[in-house]
C-alpha cells in the first residue's frame, strides 16, 4: 500500500505544509539474520517501515507492515529506539516530520517476498552483510539486537 488514505485527506486540507506523522520500523530477526527490503522508490536497502494508522497501536503497525510489504508474520518483542527523522521533502513538495518508533521483532512464519509493490526484493541478510545499508539503519539494527536493553531516545533534558 502506498500513501494511506488519511494522509491523502490531510494533504487536501494542508497542501505541502509539514505534516507530523508517527512511523514504525520493524527490525526482524530470524536466527542470526535480519530482514531487509529494497525500496521500489529509491532502491535503498532497509528494514520494513511504514506509517501508523489513526487509532492503531504502533507495535501492531510494525507487525502489519511486515505482512503487507514482505509477506512475513512477525511478533514485536521490544521497543528499541524512539527518534525524530529529519524533515523529508518528497519530489511532489510534500513535507513530513516522522517520529519513528523502532521495534525489535521476531520472525514467526512466511517466506519473505515483495508483497505490495513497495519493495522490489526482500530477504534475510547476515548481520555481517550490511554493506548496502545506510548507517542510520545499521544503527537501528544494532540497537534492536539487544533483547533486554531499554529503548534509546534523544532529548528529555
Amino acid at each position: 500500500m502506498a500513501t494511506p488514505e488519511f494522509v491523502l485527506a490531510l494533504r487536501e486540507q494542508i497542501g505541502h505544509a509539514p505534516l507530523p506523522l508517527v512511523g514504525v520500523t520493524a527490525i526482524v530477526f530470524r536466527d542470526e539474520k535480519v530482514l531487509l527490503g529494497k525500496r521500489a522508490d529509491n532502491g535503498s536497502w532497509q528494514p520494513v517501515s511504514g506509517i501508523v494508522d489513526p487509532g492503531e497501536e504502533p507495535a501492531d503497525a510494525a507487525v502489519r507492515e511486515c505482512l503487507e510489504e514482505a509477506g512475513v508474520v512477525v511478533k514485536a518483542t521490544r521497543l528499541a529506539l524512539v527518534h525524530q527523522v529529519p524533515r523529508i521533502t518528497y519530489d511532489n513538495g510534500d513535507q513530513v516530520d516522522y517520529l519513528d518508533l523502532v521495534f525489535r521483532c521476531e520472525w514467526v512464519s512466511g517466506d519473505p517476498h515483495p508483497a505490495d509493490g513497495e519493495l522490489t526484493e526482500v530477504g534475510f541478510s547476515g548481520l555481517g552483510e550490511l554493506t548496502d545499508v545506510a548507517p542510520e539503519h545499521v544503527r537501528k539494527i544494532a540497537l534492536a539486537m539487544a533483547e533486554d536493553d531499554p529503548a534509546t531516545f534523544r532529548g528529555g533534558r
